[in-house]
């Protein structure tokens, strides 16, 4: 029987299969990134509010402190969302006639709460303490990323579960002292780039800079101070599946 392809063709063939796993596990990629990529948890994304809240303006520029609004943060698992009574012990006394504050009037004249929308939101299936993580000397900008410099507010880190497994696996890289959790201004208070440093620190061929040292002692010296679990326990499914 006479060959009816030149044997030129075979090299196609080859290709097209070499080709074809390239193509397949450059989708698997794409759809992995977009499946935990910002489309998908709107990370860095600003939200739409009835009232365009600057925590950059409270927080930086007025100094009040996250607890002022967030009442419940250190005593149950919701940081909770300020009432219109508590915007108001302000807002009746200054900026009474902004139109941009109509809202948080309307609100407080009817007994309606401003239906905010949420930035930070997990999933059902997901329990999060904020007090534990609080007493524990994890600091709000830790999670919340530099609350302070947002003039509006969004969700910084993913929220998936490898970010928080990172954490709990490796607690002593972000805890600091109880009375710095609330701290906004200056170095951050569970001193958000202790992080980076310890990982440079391990990268270290030689030994490491002594501030990297002192940096790793202090967050083992935490880790003892506020009891923390082990971290092979703090990774346990139902820590946070309940």
């Amino acid at each position: 029987m006479a060959q009816i392809f030149h044997r030129f063709t075979n090299h196609f063939s080859k290709a097209s299969i070499f080709g074809g796993l390239f193509i397949l596990a450059a989708l698997i990629y794409i759809f992995d990134k977009l499946s935990t990529g910002p489309y998908v948890d709107e990370q860095n994304v600003i939200r739409e509010q009835p009232i365009p809240f600057s925590h950059e303006h409270h927080v930086r520029g007025l100094g009040i402190d996250c607890r002022y609004c967030h009442s419940a943060v250190e005593e149950s698992p919701f940081a909770g969302i300020p009432s219109a009574k508590t915007c108001m012990s302000c807002h009746s006394q200054i900026w009474t006639n902004a139109e941009v504050l109509e809202p948080l009037r309307q609100a407080y004249r009817t007994g309606q709460p401003v239906h905010w929308t949420r930035v930070h939101n997990l999933l059902q299936y997901v329990y999060f303490d904020h007090s534990i993580h609080i007493a524990k000397g994890v600091a709000c900008t830790t999670c919340h990323g530099p609350v302070d410099r947002m003039p509006l507010m969004y969700q910084q880190n993913s929220l998936h579960m490898t970010w928080c497994l990172e954490c709990h696996r490796h607690p002593k890289k972000y805890m600091g002292p109880k009375e710095d959790v609330f701290q906004t201004n200056g170095p951050s208070s569970n001193e958000m780039n202790l992080s980076d440093a310890l990982n440079m620190a391990e990268r270290q061929v030689t030994e490491p800079p002594a501030e990297f040292r002192e940096a790793a002692e202090r967050g083992e010296d935490y880790v003892k101070r506020y009891h923390v679990q082990n971290p092979k326990k703090l990774s346990d499914c139902y820590v946070c599946h309940r």
